[in-house]
């Protein structure tokens, strides 16, 4: 059972699942801090080649399961053309309406 993505209760979070669902490349980028940072797995990563990588050129599709921490740690069904389909953990560090940095991996 996923939750609404309107529902969310963090409004950056919200935005940052609904821009990754729309596929929206540049509302994803404006959601971000200048400088923010990002690990999948635990090993950082370029935000802007992975995500490209891993979003936005295969398709990315987030179906949140569950939500804790305020909204900012998320259990999310993902799936990608790449990958197929994994269940994966999310976490945001929110500062002000911009995400500066988040961290996923399997869960």
């Amino acid at each position: 059972m996923s939750i609404q993505v309107n529902r969310l209760s963090d409004p950056a979070v919200r935005a940052f699942v609904t821009a990754v669902n729309a596929h929206d490349q540049e509302g994803f980028h404006a959601l971000l801090t200048p400088g923010a940072t990002m690990s999948d797995d635990g090993s950082d990563r370029d935000i802007a080649d992975w995500t490209e990588r891993e979003i936005f050129s295969c398709n990315g599709h987030m179906d949140v399961e569950n939500e804790s921490d305020g909204g900012r740690a998320l259990l999310v069904t993902y799936r990608n053309d790449t990958w197929g389909e994994m269940r994966t953990k999310w976490r945001f560090t929110v500062e002000g309406d911009k995400i500066s940095r988040f961290e996923t991996g399997q869960a």
